[in-house]
């Protein structure tokens, strides 16, 4: 796999991957870019090169330590993957469902990014109070698994329909939820975009685990929030599905983000399940 850490190969990544899953192909196209405002790219992306896996991560902390929390979740994920799929079923405790068995894979590969996010952090005063958001995608035996911390976003498009899979874990999202107020009530709301939950803040991490069944023809869109906080839902919809090109709608979303303004680094994986 090639994660962005690496000489920045997968800003200029222009060819999508595919895999068989079980019956089923599944094929990934992704981009970052830095955006119109900010001084360095922070995100981190990791698009496959050897099995079914993608995440975005979008650092937090400046001097660009959060593109270090970053790439540390992107490697560390990549190379858990890589070392449980090598030693198999036998590394596991006891013998579980397959759905268990990806369920704690996932949860436990980002907690360890966490792990050594923060005792990265620790050990180097510079790097004080760095994190990152991080959402990862595995397809397996006929089902997804998504790990997911922070307010990147996770987003099935299944034929007319887009449907946020992840909630965001911001001071908003909880506000909302508490005060039952409507999204456009908390448009002016201080502090909404704080992020209450992410990775390298704190030793233990919770991570959200979602899983359900995926079929041909379903588009997912994972993406940093600076491309869902400058393009509505129906925006990324149209513009995902617009070319059958998963290369050229990932162009287009990070064209679209910036010329809405570009506020933050934008990153956007497109994962599309086909017929073999």
């Amino acid at each position: 796999m090639l994660a962005l850490g690496d000489a920045g190969l997968l800003r200029s990544l222009r060819m999508s991957i595919s895999f068989m899953v079980g019956p089923h192909r599944v094929r990934f196209a992704g981009k970052t870019d830095i955006g119109r405002v900010r001084a360095q790219n922070e995100d981190n992306v990791l698009v496959p090169k050897e099995m079914a896996l993608a995440v975005v991560s979008d650092g937090m902390g400046g001097h660009a330590s959060g593109e270090v929390a970053s790439r540390i979740t992107v490697e560390t994920i990549d190379q858990y993957y890589r070392d449980t799929a090598r030693s198999g079923p036998n590394t596991w405790p006891m013998k579980l469902p397959n759905l268990e068995v990806e369920r704690q894979r996932m949860a436990v590969a980002i907690q360890l990014a966490n792990s050594n996010i923060f005792e990265t952090a620790a050990a180097d005063g510079s790097k004080k109070g760095m994190g990152c958001t991080v959402d990862a995608m595995y397809f397996s035996q006929g089902r997804f698994y998504i790990g997911h911390v922070g307010d990147s976003r996770v987003y099935r498009i299944r034929g007319s329909q887009i449907q946020a899979l992840t909630e965001d874990h911001s001071f908003l999202n909880d506000f909302l939820r508490m005060k039952e107020m409507s999204s456009d009530e908390g448009i002016n709301l201080p502090h909404k975009n704080v992020v209450v939950r992410a990775l390298g803040l704190n030793e233990q991490v919770h991570v959200d685990v979602i899983h359900d069944e995926f079929k041909v023809g379903d588009l997912f869109l994972i993406c940093s929030d600076g491309l869902s906080g400058m393009l509505t839902d129906p925006q990324m919809r149209e513009i995902s599905t617009a070319t059958n090109s998963l290369d050229n709608a990932c162009n287009e979303l990070i064209k679209s983000a910036n010329d809405a303004g570009g506020n933050d680094n934008i990153s956007a994986i497109l994962i599309r399940v086909e017929k073999p």
